[in-house]
């Protein structure tokens, strides 16, 4: 979609167009999706968090401000609207500070190459809790201070649901922490407009 097409949408929605909201909705469908999946188990929970997030959009496209690109617009509301998902469907008591972690294994080759679906699918095999921080941290480029404030745990929680994630991605991979590394900068690759900083757009990864 080109921004110019775009912006007339956007103008249309604040007018509460139907016709334009369900182009937009069409033209965004995709890029939304792949945040959503992310943050889900299955495709029809990731559908649910998606028509949420566009319902927020809509609700309140008149916050959005036209000098500022709008799909970093787009992608805040919609890990927002995965947070709230997750909020109001899952315990998050159970998920304790790590008080001390043993070193990963760091002694593999980085050569070995994973696609997308099967990054996809490992990220949407960790358990909720280690799921959400992984990508608040690694993709989305939120530091532990801002995780902790958005989904309600200690900043000690945020850091060892991360360090558990990587944990389990390792388990799956059964490959050291070389690959892990490989598969950050992969899904970096892949999911370029979610890691800035306020726009959320370029943000490096982040190590511990």
């Amino acid at each position: 979609m080109v921004e110019k097409e775009l912006q007339q949408l956007i103008e249309g929605c604040k007018k509460q167009d139907r016709q334009s909201q369900k182009l937009l909705y069409q033209g965004l469908y995709g890029f939304a999706m792949k945040i959503c999946l992310r943050y889900s188990n299955t495709h029809s929970e990731a559908s649910e968090v998606l028509n949420d997030g566009f319902f927020k959009v809509f609700v309140n496209i008149e916050k959005y401000n036209p000098e500022l690109p709008f799909k970093p617009w787009l992608s805040k509301i919609m890990y927002h609207a995965a947070i709230d998902y997750y909020r109001a469907n899952l315990k998050w008591s159970g998920l304790n500070d790590l008080e001390k972690a043993k070193p990963i294994s760091n002694d593999a080759s980085i050569e070995q190459k994973l696609g997308y679906e099967d990054l996809l699918k490992m990220v949407q095999q960790l358990p909720p809790g280690y799921r959400m921080v992984f990508n608040l941290y690694v993709v989305d480029g939120y530091s532990h201070e801002e995780i902790a404030e958005m989904i309600g745990i200690e900043v000690g929680t945020s850091r060892s649901n991360l360090y558990k994630a990587r944990l389990k991605l390792q388990q799956m991979l059964s490959q050291p922490k070389s690959v892990i590394v490989l598969m950050f900068w992969k899904l970096k690759w892949y999911f370029p407009e979610g890691m800035s900083s306020d726009n959320r757009g370029s943000s490096k990864l982040r190590r511990e």
